[in-house]
């Protein structure tokens, strides 16, 4: 089972139960929408649920047109309904139309993919992909992905800023080492919290894929919490001591930028 993935406490009221269920394969299926749609065997596995409670569950949401199935591929991808409840919410939460231009101007100086991603619960949600001025790119984040905090870079950057006892019930109530190696033990996501608070910004070195690296920044909101983060990504070559100077500088401008904004949110 994935490890993103919260499976509903059975002792939950009436109902609650399967609106969850219903909610997490929404989830799944967004979250492979790019890729081309999820397969029913996919979100069995990633669910952890039983194969006939996905499909009713898909049925059931194939009815009120949240998600739909390609007749070519049987893949299922967000459905119409979807899409216009989304349409009417980002009205009020408008944050990925108001930072891409930042996102953008992050791509284009650091010539690295740049991301925009906001705290959902433990997992962060990628919601702005801008890619960079260099061919070769890393396709580890793109918007609809999840990751729980402290494993991606805007994962760790949100984590690391968060106030001492809720950065500690998170790491307590997760073993992310299972699923995710080594490097993140309780132990491991300590001390990188430590070092992320002493950069300003957080580092993944190759953590997910090797030879992937990233970098992240934490955003806040106007009551001074880690809500989103900025992050970019490459292949290692290119982050080099020297030049992880450069690009971490950058991250921290443009996230500063976006912070102000934020704070006038509205006004």
């Amino acid at each position: 089972m994935d490890a993103n993935v919260h499976i509903m406490d059975t002792r939950s009221p009436q109902g609650t139960q399967s609106v969850a269920r219903a909610a997490l394969l929404l989830r799944l299926v967004t979250a492979r929408a790019e890729r081309g749609g999820a397969r029913a065997a996919d979100l069995v596995a990633e669910s952890g649920l039983a194969r006939p409670t996905v499909h009713r569950l898909l049925l059931a949401l194939q009815a009120e047109a949240l998600v739909d199935r390609d007749a070519v591929t049987g893949r299922w991808l967000p459905g119409p309904e979807l899409f216009l409840m989304g349409s009417v919410a980002a009205e009020r939460y408008d944050v990925a139309e108001r930072s891409r231009d930042v996102v953008r101007s992050l791509a284009t100086a650091t010539e690295e993919s740049a991301f925009l991603s906001v705290r959902r619960g433990d997992e962060t949600v990628c919601l702005v992909r801008e890619d960079g001025a260099f061919p070769i790119r890393s396709h580890v984040l793109s918007e609809g992905v999840r990751f729980p905090l402290g494993v991606a870079s805007a994962g760790m950057a949100i984590l690391a800023f968060l106030p001492d006892d809720e950065a500690e019930e998170f790491i307590a109530g997760h073993d992310l080492s299972g699923r995710w190696g080594a490097a993140h033990s309780r132990a491991s996501l300590r001390s990188r919290i430590a070092e992320t608070r002493d950069r300003g910004l957080s580092l993944n070195p190759g953590l997910i894929v090797e030879g992937s690296w990233g970098m992240g920044a934490a955003v806040f909101s106007p009551a001074g919490r880690p809500e989103w983060a900025l992050s970019i990504t490459g292949v290692e070559f290119r982050f080099g001591t020297a030049r992880r100077t450069h690009l971490g500088r950058t991250l921290l401008a443009h996230a500063h930028e976006l912070s102000q904004r934020m704070r006038h949110r509205g006004r």
